[in-house]
């Protein structure tokens, strides 16, 4: 029965030694918005690198600000109507993944992915055509990749087409890009519609990108890590 308890009350430290390594005004998203589904690229292979990135670690949670998440929480609900929900590919991103990124555009040879996520540009062209930055909004913590999901019915599971995947780099990723389908126009629309509806500003570059209107640290780039 002591080890027992000796065991509870060890495992209760290292899950507050955890929740405090996010400083204060940042929580995990999963914690707070019901039915969100997460699928971290960076935290995994799938992404334009094709290898986990720096400040990432592999099955870690999605990290954002408090007001962010009060917000997709928001967006959450208004989705229930409809069956359903939302499904982020980042949230938070620490300043050395950035910089991770950075390194990587310098190795000319490097191009593990380009069929996959930009078959048509050179890679020491996507700083400057602005798919990635030196200093991303992600860093600040209010700005999200994500996109829609059934919650219900006999598609549950899936993700909505939006014809294009995410992180891809060429024009096929904007907004208004016309050579899609209807209904992925109409897909598109309704994440647009349905995400500035709940106070965010979207990227016309990426049909996935968003960012809080009224982030609670516009001009502070954070670091940390947290698993």
């Amino acid at each position: 029965m002591k080890n027992k308890l000796l065991l509870l009350f060890i495992t209760g430290l290292l899950q507050s030694s955890i929740a405090q390594e996010l400083p204060n005004g940042f929580v995990f998203l999963e914690n707070q918005v019901p039915n969100l589904r997460t699928e971290l690229g960076y935290a995994s292979r799938k992404n334009f690198i094709g290898r986990v990135i720096e400040g990432y670690k592999e099955g870690q949670k999605t990290i954002g600000t408090k007001a962010l998440a009060s917000a997709l929480k928001q967006v959450q609900e208004n989705l229930k109507p409809l069956g359903l929900g939302l499904k982020i590919y980042d949230a938070y991103r620490p300043q050395r993944a950035v910089n991770d990124f950075i390194s990587w555009s310098k190795r000319p040879d490097d191009t593990l992915t380009k069929s996959t996520y930009y078959p048509k540009l050179a890679k020491n062209r996507l700083f400057e055509l602005g798919y990635i930055s030196k200093r991303s909004g992600h860093s600040r913590g209010s700005t999200v990749d994500l996109t829609l999901i059934y919650l219900e019915g006999e598609k549950k599971g899936n993700t909505l087409d939006m014809g294009g995947n995410w992180d891809f780099f060429g024009i096929q990723s904007n907004y208004f890009f016309e050579d899609i389908t209807k209904k992925q126009k109409s897909n598109r629309k309704l994440l647009r519609e349905i995400m500035e509806a709940g106070g965010f500003s979207p990227y016309d570059e990426e049909w996935w990108h968003f960012t809080l209107k009224k982030e609670p640290f516009p001009n502070r780039y954070f670091d940390f890590v947290a698993h």
